[in-house]
């Protein structure tokens, strides 16, 4: 039963990729994931507001000591002999390829084209296979307009196309008024792939303290279901781009549902952080037994076969089944008579 894919330019085993979770910061975890029937992996995001930050730390403490002492300038330890969390990251890199069999793709999140897209090269050198950006962007100035944040994800991306030959994937959230749009823009823009779709962390209150507090809560497979709808909206239309799936993939029926939407892989995370590597094999395992059930021979023959382009009445992907849904809706015995 033949399970490659095509991902981001990359062949793949299957389409069962882990996405960045602090997983990939073991080499040792990493490979019980390869081992599992990992077709590839994503590191654990770099930051940008960590870079920023520490350069400005670095800065502040370094090359602003000698003011006033002239005379201490020979004393100053140099910025280089100072390990940063950039040259971790690069060397987590070069672990895990020399580790692993499959390919590892770096993970950038950040919100500008500042001088941190400069440090993509070294991504490169350090031998990523591919990169994805993860632009995780609120718009909460109620002056800026929605193309004035499109262009914040372009920009982004062609300041990183300007540093690199990898390919990449943007990691895209459910907020644009208009997605398929967007996801043509990013191919005119030079990208590779779109995952679909990033989770935002909300904020919560606390109540008593009267504080903002963070809140963190994992993924269900109900939030699956939007990713569903998208890539099956943009399956065949999505500008020749790979189209990943990932958010809510908890279970074998999830990835099966989401690759007969048409994704070229399903990315697992909370799944695997709450299971373990064994979740993988189970899903794993699982698809290969439904689609030699159904008939199916390889992945090719089961993705986009529920697409929008496939199925007989393409509105049940938009307006339909939300009218059929309140329409079919009942109360429960006793709330109304």
């Amino acid at each position: 039963m033949d399970l490659t894919t095509s991902y981001l330019g990359l062949t793949l085993a299957n389409p069962f990729v882990p996405s960045a979770s602090p997983l990939s910061k073991s080499v040792d975890t990493a490979k019980e994931l390869e081992d599992a029937g990992a077709s590839a992996i994503i590191m654990y995001s770099l930051f940008e507001e960590a870079i920023t930050a520490e350069s400005e730390m670095m800065a502040r403490f370094l090359h602003h000591q000698e003011t006033g002492f002239a005379e201490a300038d020979g004393f100053i330890p140099n910025w280089h002999d100072f390990s940063t969390g950039l040259d971790q990251y690069l060397d987590g890199v070069r672990r895990l390829k020399e580790g692993l069999g499959i390919p590892v793709i770096a993970s950038l999140n950040g919100v500008t084209p500042g001088g941190w897209v400069e440090h993509a090269k070294e991504l490169e050198q350090a031998g990523a296979d591919a990169l994805e950006l993860n632009v995780y962007y609120i718009a909460a100035d109620i002056n800026q307009s929605g193309t004035e944040v499109e262009a914040r994800y372009l920009d982004v991306l062609r300041s990183l196309k300007e540093q690199i030959n990898l390919p990449i994937n943007m990691k895209l959230s459910p907020t644009f008024s208009s997605i398929g749009h967007m996801v043509h823009q990013l191919a005119n823009a030079g990208a590779s792939g779109v995952s679909l779709f990033n989770r935002f962390y909300q904020p919560d209150i606390n109540i008593d303290s009267l504080r903002l507090q963070p809140s963190l809560h994992p993924s269900t497979s109900a939030e699956a279901l939007l990713a569903m709808r998208w890539i099956a909206i943009l399956y065949g239309r999505n500008g020749g781009l790979s189209l990943g799936a990932t958010g809510g993939i908890h279970t074998p029926e999830d990835a099966i549902k989401l690759l007969l939407a048409g994704a070229d892989v399903v990315h697992l995370c909370s799944a695997l952080l709450k299971h373990g590597a064994g979740r993988l094999t189970q899903i794993h395992k699982h698809l290969m037994t439904w689609m030699q059930e159904h008939g199916f021979e390889s992945i090719s023959d089961v993705r986009g076969r529920m697409s929008a382009l496939s199925i007989p009445n393409p509105a049940e992907f938009a307006r339909a089944n939300y009218v059929n849904i309140l329409d079919s809706y009942s109360f429960s015995p006793g709330v109304r008579r």
